[in-house]
């Protein structure tokens, strides 16, 4: 197997020391670096998101401009919103967090599966449409190979995200200069060529505003230009990925939370909002086979005089930051999960970190995930927005909601409370006001399958906390049962008795930090082995994991205090009973490591020893209960077994 360990270094990278303090340093996003790597899903979507919105006033296209101004106010307004999210939650986890925190855990979970099928269908979404605009520069007969080519670019970015995020984003970084620059020079040429139409776009948009309200009335005219603006609300989308991650941005991470946030919202109001003035200015209408981007570009290259290779270009770009884009979702959605982990909806196995420091069983189920959905829609990008287009407000709304629910409770102890709750307020309602249109208008379209999608993930998640809740609780209970054993407040380590005689028979116990565990383990061996066992030692481990690594309280002091707390409780046990005891502890990325090379080293400071561990045995046990509780024991027991210790696992019913 030591070829594949070579392999998975070549490939991943060799793993990264998370006790060094300069890791921190080398993983951590500067705000243009996070610009790039978590605003890529915003900037993307003005590849469609103006275009949705543009089409959908139909033939009322000259008061496109006020969906410019509403659509650049609104990427500010958004973005304004979500820096209080920074402000208030500056460890990640933005809008599941938010919604968590200030409306309770039912409104956070909602809010966490909506951002986790948002993520992965982003990823979907991106690279299909990357694949789309790429293969249409291409011969007709590479599009047997549409899907081949789709899921290969997910599996390398995959592979690019397990080797660490900031990698995967300097890789990507040619790929957006090259969309930003491109589309800022065809924006500005476009406008600047057609400077003297201007000063009509406005006079033109109040008289076709007049004449619609005089045909159709004001009411129905104000309904097309809220449809539309809401069709387009796909352009908004990627604004809260700062917020998801402020947790793996640079010190100081509010202030780069920030300016990250800026970056992002004057780059995409000027991109998406100057994409519809050039809609305007070079009255653009739709070809069969085009994006409207490629109709308007090719317009404005044609007249200028630009060489027409220019658009294969410009077209390449910006098919390269739908994949830069879908990267975003790599970043996002693992973010989501290890914060849902941590609060026990989902897995635990979401919440470790691998070597690299990534959290790649969110990284892994992201990526399947994707290709799952790709092989179902078949590559269809049409299909695969009307999915995109729902969730991703959900979250806005009740992060909003939550703000206008803090701001209200903070009135008196924050004088600034008002300033930002009408921000907030303002926000929900655009977002509101965006889903529920979204909704009605896409549901019969296949928007149904998202709100069962969605469901169904929220279900699981309810299913997984219920059964978390129902061990914990029986591990309470035993723990209860002992409670008074453990008297912390008499906990004086000079009192403990020490081990004297290394040389004795020696029980070493795998222990954590429910001590009815612990103590059932120990009770039962003395029962099964009475007087062997002379000195009695305990071994724990701390796993870090994404939110420990993220908090630099819990990073830096809590862990060694937490893990000597644990030992001393048992020792306090033993030394109560006349049993000399002794402790170790460790923590590092993988637990199981750490428990390994403490092992070796008790086995030569105490040559006749031998480990003891508990097993959670469930009455109904399935493989689901497998999935949720980690093999850690029986891995334990194997390679402690092939160094020649001994090992004995024993039972604890749950």
């Amino acid at each position: 197997m030591r070829w594949l360990r070579w392999l998975k270094s070549l490939i991943i990278g060799k793993p990264l020391d998370a006790l060094n303090p300069k890791v921190k340093d080398h993983i951590a996003l500067i705000a243009v670096i996070a610009w790039i790597g978590l605003g890529a899903d915003g900037l993307s979507s003005s590849a469609y998101g103006p275009e949705e919105a543009y089409l959908a006033l139909g033939t009322h296209t000259d008061i496109a401009i006020f969906l410019a101004f509403a659509t650049a106010f609104t990427v500010f307004l958004i973005s304004f919103a979500y820096n209080q999210v920074i402000e208030l939650f500056p460890s990640g986890g933005g809008g599941y967090k938010v919604a968590t925190h200030l409306l309770g855990p039912k409104a956070g979970v909602v809010s966490g599966c909506a951002l986790i099928i948002d993520y992965i269908l982003t990823i979907a979404v991106s690279v299909a449409s990357g694949v789309d605009a790429v293969f249409s520069l291409l011969p007709t007969w590479w599009l047997e190979y549409k899907i081949e080519v789709e899921i290969a670019i997910i599996v390398m970015l995959m592979v690019l995200n397990l080797r660490g995020m900031k990698e995967s984003i300097r890789v990507l970084i040619p790929l957006f200069l090259g969309f930003l620059i491109t589309h800022v020079v065809i924006i500005l040429v476009g406008i600047l060529f057609h400077a003297n139409s201007l000063g009509e776009i406005l006079p033109n948009a109040s008289h076709e505003a007049s004449k619609m309200s005089a045909s159709i009335g004001t009411f129905a005219a104000i309904a097309i230009f809220l449809r539309a603006y809401s069709l387009g609300g796909g352009t908004y989308t990627g604004l809260e990925a700062v917020s998801n991650n402020v947790n793996i941005l640079a010190e100081p991470r509010v202030r780069t939370g920030k300016f990250t946030m800026l970056y992002m919202a004057v780059s995409l109001s000027f991109t998406a909002g100057g994409i519809i003035v050039l809609y305007l200015l070079w009255h653009a209408e739709p070809v069969y086979g085009q994006t409207l981007n490629a109709v308007v570009f090719d317009k404005i290259l044609a007249e200028v005089g630009f060489n027409h290779h220019w658009l294969p270009v410009i077209l390449f770009f910006e098919a390269a930051l739908l994949f830069v884009g879908a990267n975003t979702g790599f970043l996002g959605c693992p973010a989501v999960m290890a914060n849902m982990a941590v609060d026990k909806w989902l897995p635990r196995q979401f919440r470790e970190l691998s070597g690299r420091l990534v959290t790649q069983n969110g990284v892994l189920i992201s990526g399947i995930a994707a290709i799952i959905i790709l092989l179902w829609a078949r590559g269809r990008v049409s299909t695969l927005v009307v999915l995109y287009s729902i969730n991703v407000f959900l979250t806005f709304s009740l992060s909003l909601l939550g703000l206008c629910v803090y701001w209200i409770k903070s009135r008196r102890e924050k004088p600034i409370w008002l300033r930002k709750f009408i921000v907030a307020v303002i926000g929900f309602v655009v977002c509101a006001s965006i889903l529920v249109v979204t909704t009605v208008e896409k549901f019969t379209e296949g928007g149904w399958l998202t709100v069962v999608i969605t469901a169904f993930t929220i279900g699981i998640c309810f299913f997984v906390r219920d059964h978390y809740r129902k061990v914990g609780a029986k591990l309470k209970d035993a723990d209860h049962l002992f409670a008074s054993h453990f008297k912390y407040t008499d906990l004086d380590n000079a009192k403990l008795l020490s081990v004297e005689d290394h040389q004795q028979k020696t029980a070493v116990f795998f222990v954590t930090k429910h001590y009815g565990a612990g103590l059932h383990t120990l009770l039962w061996v003395q029962r099964i082995f009475p007087g062997v066992f002379k000195n009695f030692v305990f071994i724990t481990s701390g796993e870090i994991d994404s939110e420990s690594f993220a908090n630099e309280e819990i990073f830096k002091k809590k862990y060694r205090q937490n893990l000597n707390r644990i030992i001393d409780g048992y020792r306090y046990f033993c030394t109560m009973h006349d049993l000399p005891s002794a402790g170790y502890f460790s923590y590092g990325v993988n637990g199981l490591d750490e428990l390994i090379s403490l092992s070796e080293q008790i086995q030569i400071d105490y040559p006749d020893c031998v480990f003891f561990g508990g097993k959670l045995v469930f009455v109904d046990e399935s493989w689901w209960t497998r999935i949720l509780h980690n093999n850690t024991i029986n891995l334990l027991q194997r390679q402690l077994h092939l160094r020649g210790m001994q090992m004995v696992i024993l039972p604890m019913k749950i």
